[in-house]
Parts: C-alpha cells; sequence; structure tokens
C-alpha cells in the first residue's frame, strides 16, 4: 500500500468514526487494547534495571492518561487529601471494565507504592505478563486455594512492611449495574491481617460507554477518594461488620458521584450548543 493509499484509508476511516456509532466503537477498542499493550511493553528493557518496583508502571500509566484524553474521557479526580501519608493501605475500588485501567493510571501517578493483584494466567500472556510482574503485580493461583490463600497472607505482611497500597476490585467481577455487587472477603482478610487502613475509592457509572449498544462516546468520569476505614485491633471476627459498612459507604457515593457525571457532561453538552449558535 502506497502512501497516498495510506492516507486515503485513514480518512475513510475517520470520516466513518465521526458518522457511525459502530465503526467509532470497535475503532476506540482496538486502539485501546494496541495503546495500552505498548505502553506497558516497550519500556521492558528499562524496567529490567529495576525489576518489581512500582515506578516500572508509571510510564504506561502516564501514557494511558493521555489517552482518555484523546477519547474524550475526562476523569476527575477528588479526594487526595484524604490518602493517608507514609501508610500502606488496601485501596478498594469498584469494577466496572476494561476502562477501569485508566482509572488505574490516575490512581497510580498519584499515590505512591502501589501494587495490584492478579490471575496467575495473567503473567503468562508474554510480553505484557512479563511486564506486569516487572512493576510488582502480585499473581495468585485461583486454582490452588491454599496457596492462594498462602499469597493473600505474604500479601498482608507487604502491605505493613513496605506500606504498600494494594488496589483490589472488591466486587470480583466487573459490574455496569446502577449498584455494586455484594463485595468479597479477600480484601478484607489483607487489611486486617496487616492492620492497615482500607481506602474506598468509588468511580462514577461510565453512563457514556454501553455494549449491547456498541456505544463508546467522550464523557466524564468522576473518581472520588473517600476518608480511610481504620482496621486497628480488627481481627477476623470483624471482617463481616468492616465488610457491610465498607459496601454501605461506598454505594451511596456509587450513585451520588454517578448522578454528578452526568450532570456534568449535561451542563457540557449545553454549553457547547450555545457556543455553536
Amino acid at each position: 500500500m502506497g502512501t497516498l493509499d495510506a492516507l486515503a484509508a485513514f480518512v475513510l476511516l475517520m470520516v466513518l468514526c465521526s458518522t457511525s456509532r459502530v465503526v467509532r466503537y470497535y475503532a476506540k477498542w482496538t486502539v485501546f487494547v494496541v495503546w495500552s499493550t505498548l505502553s506497558a511493553c516497550l519500556p521492558i528493557p528499562l524496567m529490567l534495571l529495576k525489576p518489581l518496583d512500582w515506578r516500572n508502571a508509571l510510564f504506561p500509566a502516564r501514557s494511558l492518561r493521555v489517552l482518555s484524553r484523546v477519547f474524550g474521557v475526562r476523569m476527575e479526580v477528588s479526594g487526595m487529601e484524604n490518602i493517608v501519608p507514609d501508610s500502606g493501605s488496601v485501596v478498594l475500588v469498584n469494577h466496572q471494565s476494561l476502562l477501569d485501567l485508566h482509572v488505574l493510571a490516575e490512581l497510580w501517578v498519584r499515590m505512591d507504592r502501589c501494587a495490584v493483584i492478579s490471575k496467575r494466567e495473567i503473567f503468562w500472556l508474554w510480553p505484557f505478563g512479563l511486564a506486569a510482574w516487572l512493576w510488582g503485580t502480585i499473581f495468585i493461583d485461583r486454582l490452588n486455594p491454599e496457596k492462594a490463600q498462602s499469597t493473600v497472607n505474604s500479601t498482608g505482611e507487604r502491605v505493613r512492611r513496605q506500606k504498600t497500597r494494594l488496589l483490589l476490585f472488591p466486587e470480583g467481577t466487573r459490574n455496569e449495574g446502577p449498584d455494586l455487587l455484594p463485595f468479597k472477603k479477600g480484601a478484607f482478610h489483607v487489611a486486617i491481617a496487616s492492620q492497615t487502613n482500607i481506602q474506598p475509592v468509588v468511580v462514577s457509572r461510565y453512563h457514556f460507554l454501553d455494549y449491547k449498544q456498541s456505544r463508546y462516546d467522550s464523557g466524564t468520569v468522576v473518581i472520588k477518594i473517600l476518608p480511610a476505614i481504620s482496621t486497628e485491633g480488627l481481627n477476623k471476627d470483624d471482617l463481616a461488620e468492616l465488610l457491610d459498612r465498607t459496601y454501605r459507604i461506598m454505594q451511596e457515593e456509587y450513585k451520588r458521584v454517578s448522578e454528578e457525571a452526568v450532570k456534568r457532561d449535561n451542563v457540557n453538552l449545553k454549553e457547547r450548543e450555545l457556543a455553536s449558535k
């Protein structure tokens, strides 16, 4: 394909993206996957100089922040004052879709010493799995409950000793509904075992994204970092109450920030309409 042919194909794609919701949907997801993969894998040679360092993920995180702006997805983060300084914590984030990578990117550059837990199978998806290992991802073998529990226990020690901020999705699976799914117990076991704070982070519903309708538009995502919840002095007998209390706090805030995101986009739309007249 010559230069003119490539240019014509690019122009045609741009026209289709601007006129077809379905084409725009698949084009955005394609760019998202390619961009994310390249951002994670290209810096591997530099990551090898300092393996298992959370800062190895800063380049991929900053790159994803650029992509969110390119796609017209505005990430508005508030509550930074609620982050407990110089302390490990279990950071709980509601889980919606692959776009959560944008949210993790925003948190990674704002919180130091971050880490995530992932299923073991991800490690074998090289070169991405290697990159994930190099920035300190903790891999769990879900098919081996005893080994998985041992990993969780050692993770609690890492959170306390290295003051790691462990980012987890307490729902355990993606959820696009108006209410949060019930929380799993794993994150709370880690928080109690390490006697470190739970840091709830609530992300507004992605109202501009609809898989069934093949819709991926621009829009606002409100990310609210809530006050930390102490686990000092708690034990496994307190787990159920801690889980319920955290869920209620995050559920209430989830509804509020989701409504706020829609309102902000409606205001932005009206302002653009007025400006175009």
